[in-house]
């Protein structure tokens, strides 16, 4: 029997492990980094997080998206999954909740009730961490039994970047760990209970809606605007369901 076969949900686990070695980390050196260093890291990781956007839009283009929908119609459904998803997640109030989150957890946590960087480190590591499509599609297969390869290489990743938050963006990186615990260990169980969910098409497109999501993130974590990218959330969940109704019509 393989690691990746003892128990469903091994690759959230060790996922969850390298964030909080990496973030121990990043935190023990982080004091000796000066303040422009610590800018200089979260640039680089803005940049980062906009090749990895850019290689998930890719989908956009696939055979197997535009036959569900319609000729060159996959761009348009995702145009609509994220409009619609702004819209509810405005309405939810999705980013004002996770603040909201980060700054309880930064009153446990911290006696500085001045330093945004605690809830900024916890809200920028759990998007990170949670949005990308290895974090659904990796946890999917681990529950489907099919392994946790790609939960392994999402978890070698997250353990770099956690060092690189952690020292820029402090201790909320570390809080991080839970919300990938509860969003992968829920989507493995998902996995386990329901079999196969998503069809090529579906997988697809919310790829490309992950994707977008990341390069406002990536955006955000540059300095260029400051996008409310959690409320564009939702727009995971509709994506894959307005292909679901095109390929019906």
């Amino acid at each position: 029997m393989t690691a990746q076969e003892a128990f469903v949900g091994v690759g959230t686990l060790v996922n969850v492990v390298t964030i909080i070695l990496g973030s121990l980390i990043g935190l023990a050196v982080g004091g000796r980094l000066g303040v422009q260093t610590r800018s200089t890291i979260t640039d680089v990781l803005g940049l980062i997080t906009a090749v990895i956007a850019g290689l998930s839009i890719i989908p956009v283009t696939h055979p197997a998206l535009n036959a569900a929908v319609g000729h060159q119609a996959g761009f348009t459904v995702i145009l609509l999954a994220l409009l619609i998803g702004a819209i509810i997640g405005s309405g939810l109030h999705i980013e004002d909740r996770l603040n909201g989150l980060g700054d309880t957890a930064k009153r446990y946590f911290t006696r500085d009730s001045g330093d945004r960087r605690f809830v900024d480190g916890f809200v920028t590591a759990t998007l990170v961490f949670c949005v990308g499509p290895l974090a659904i599609l990796g946890s999917l297969s681990d529950g489907l039994g099919r392994g946790a390869d790609q939960l392994y290489v999402k978890a070698i990743l997250d353990g770099f970047s956690a060092i690189a938050f952690a020292s820029a963006l402090g201790g909320g990186v570390l809080l991080s760990a839970v919300a990938v615990a509860l969003y992968q260990g829920t989507l493995t169980l998902l996995g386990r209970l329901l079999g196969t969910l998503l069809t090529a098409a579906e997988i697809d497109a919310l790829t490309v809606t992950g994707g977008i999501i990341l390069l406002g993130l990536a955006i955000r974590l540059i300095g260029i605007k400051q996008i409310r990218v959690a409320d564009l959330l939702p727009a995971l969940v509709l994506a894959p369901l307005l292909v679901a109704v095109a390929g019906a019509l």
